[in-house]
């Protein structure tokens, strides 16, 4: 999947986009906009990106996890190196090293909620100056659709591509919304 960046100065108008891209057959979690604007994107029932994914939550995570992995690796290499584990025995090492990985990954999460998502941060101007983004998630399948629909709103600017959410994912909150309408 490749997702497709629009900048827009008008809900209005992306509220029709989203409905139109909807019959073009593109489901609502393959399309976000991003806005300094909330309030006004929930009235128009637009589909927000979700608040943690604003920000680098998942890259500081991962990070934080690699910096753990590296340093549990290191304690357990030091204490079988130099014989330590064998005097004490291997459970109080393992435990530090476990505790080392666990927090420098929640560390990780707590510096990365602080950052702006890095494949926003192009668009910081843009937004600032009260312009909205819209972001489409699209497989090659649908690719075709989504440009005849933006290709009819002529105020929306392409932006550029990037990285799209994985479309496992984008099926399963499909099926969870589906199961959601259907659960009593």
């Amino acid at each position: 999947m490749q997702r497709h960046f629009f900048l827009s100065d008008n809900l209005d108008e992306l509220q029709a986009v989203e409905d139109e891209l909807r019959a073009a057959g593109i489901t609502p979690p393959q399309m976000h906009v991003l806005s300094e604007d909330d309030a006004a994107v929930e009235r128009r029932q637009l589909h927000p990106v979700e608040a943690v994914l604003r920000k680098n939550v998942v890259r500081g995570t991962e990070r934080g996890a690699l910096i753990g992995l590296l340093c549990a690796g290191g304690v357990l290499t030091v204490c079988w190196a130099t014989g330590i584990a064998h005097g004490v025995a291997w459970v109080p090492v393992i435990f530090l090293a476990v505790v080392l990985l666990g927090f420098c990954t929640w560390e990780g999460g707590l510096i990365g909620i602080q950052e702006k998502h890095a494949e926003f941060r192009r668009f910081d101007e843009a937004l600032a100056d009260g312009r909205h983004l819209l972001l489409v998630d699209v497989d090659a399948s649908d690719e075709q659709a989504m440009l005849r629909v933006v290709a009819q709103h002529g105020a929306l600017e392409p932006a550029g591509v990037g990285n799209a959410t994985p479309a496992m994912v984008v099926r399963l909150q499909d099926r969870w919304a589906r199961f959601l309408q259907l659960a009593p």
